[in-house]
């Protein structure tokens, strides 16, 4: 690779960074992140197989379909908080009644690291404003 193309690349980069970084301003990211990450282990440890030598221990309880339908609620809700940022007071709503109900439902809420990554993205989801547009400055001040 030629030292033009990496100045080229380099170029590249800055711009899709400031555009995603211009993206993620406009919307509570950090909410929605949370919120989908917080989906993800009460969804995955009903279903999960830890294996401790010999021995594999199974978490299976007769709850499974709730934590699955949880889990998958709040990456939805992550991902609404993403692309339509408007809706955003209902989603963090939502996902923090959600993760409340993953604590009975769900083996306390995916040993409580998925209620707090949701409850904390759905408080982030609720909290979130945007930023209110710079005031035109007027000519000569």
């Amino acid at each position: 690779m030629s030292a033009e193309a990496q100045v080229g690349l380099g170029e590249m980069l800055g711009r899709t960074r400031r555009s995603f970084w211009g993206w993620r301003g406009r919307r509570p990211f950090w909410g929605g992140l949370l919120t989908m990450l917080g989906g993800l282990p009460i969804m995955y440890f009903p279903y999960a197989n830890l294996t401790l030598g010999t021995m594999t221990i199974r978490m299976a309880t007769t709850a499974g379909a709730g934590s699955l339908i949880i889990g998958v609620l709040l990456v939805v809700l992550g991902l609404t908080m993403w692309f339509q940022p408007h809706s955003r007071i209902f989603a963090g709503v939502a996902a923090i009644l959600l993760a409340l109900v993953s604590l009975v439902v769900s083996n306390f809420g995916g040993f409580v690291i998925g209620f707090l990554l949701a409850l904390l993205g759905g408080a982030l989801g609720v909290s979130w404003a945007p930023a209110r547009p710079a005031a035109a400055v007027a000519p000569g001040g």
